[in-house]
C-alpha cells in the first residue's frame, strides 16, 4: 500500500531540511559521531532520504476486526416512510508496518547497537521514552495511534546528553528515539487500534513518523 503519513506540506519541509543538513554533513561540521560507527556522511544524507521515500510505502501486516456498528437506514417515498431492518456490520483494520517510519529506523538502529559500546545510559534513556510515549500517546478515531511530534525526539536528545559519553550521544538518542517510539506508542497500544476505526494502522505510519523522522534530524546534530 501506498499512501503518505503526512500532508504534502510537512513532506516537502522534511525533505527540504535534509536538504539543507547535506552541505554541512560533507564539510564534516556534522555526523562525526556517525562516522566512527561506520556511516559515512553520503550515508546519512541518503538514509535520511530513504526514510523519507520509504514512509509513502506500507505492508500489510494482518487484519484486526473491530466491534460491530449498527446501521439503520429510513426510506421515504410519496409522504410515506418506511424503517428498513437494522444491519450488523462488521468493522476491520488493516495493520500494516511502515518502511521509512519502522523497518529502515528499526534497521539502523540494531546496526548502531551492533558497532557502538552499550552503555547503562543508552538503556535508561531508552526505558524513559519508551514509558513517556506509553503514557503521552494517543488513540485517535479513524488514524490510528498519534504522539505529540517534538517530545519525543527533544526527550531522547536530553536524555543521551545527560546520561551518554560525548561520543555516543547521537546514536543512543537515535535509538532511544526510535525505539521508544515504535515501543512505547505503536507495539504497547496494539490492542487499542482496532477499535479506532481506522482503515488502515500503520506502525511508524501516521501519527508517529514525524516524530521519528526529527529523531533522526536531531540525532544528527547531536553528533
Amino acid at each position: 500500500m501506498i499512501f503518505p503519513p503526512l500532508v504534502f506540506l510537512f513532506m516537502a519541509l522534511f525533505f527540504l531540511v535534509t536538504l539543507v543538513l547535506f552541505p554541512f554533513l560533507l564539510v564534516g561540521m556534522i555526523g562525526n559521531a556517525f562516522i566512527k560507527l561506520g556511516l559515512s556522511p553520503h550515508m546519512i544524507f541518503w538514509l535520511l532520504i530513504f526514510t523519507l521515500l520509504g514512509s509513502l510505502v506500507n505492508i500489510p501486516l494482518a487484519r484486526l476486526e473491530g466491534g460491530e456498528v449498527v446501521v439503520q437506514e429510513e426510506v421515504r417515498y410519496f409522504g410515506m416512510r418506511v424503517r428498513l431492518p437494522r444491519q450488523r456490520l462488521r468493522r476491520e483494520t488493516i495493520l500494516a508496518v511502515n518502511v521509512g517510519g519502522a523497518l529502515i529506523p528499526a534497521g539502523l538502529s540494531f546496526y548502531l547497537l551492533t558497532k557502538m559500546q552499550w552503555v547503562p545510559g543508552l538503556f535508561i534513556n531508552l526505558a524513559l521514552v519508551t514509558a513517556v510515549m506509553y503514557y503521552v500517546a494517543r488513540p485517535v478515531k479513524g488514524l490510528g495511534i498519534a504522539v505529540p511530534a517534538l517530545v519525543p525526539p527533544l526527550l531522547a536528545a536530553l536524555g543521551a546528553y545527560l546520561l551518554c559519553p560525548p561520543e555516543l550521544r547521537a546514536p543512543c538518542a537515535y535509538i532511544a528515539s526510535t525505539w521508544g517510539i515504535l515501543v512505547g506508542a505503536d507495539l504497547l497500544h496494539l490492542k487499542d487500534v482496532a477499535h479506532l476505526g481506522a482503515p488502515v494502522a500503520s506502525i511508524g505510519g501516521a501519527g508517529t513518523f514525524d516524530a521519528i523522522f526529527l529523531g533522526g534530524i536531531l540525532a544528527v546534530l547531536l553528533s
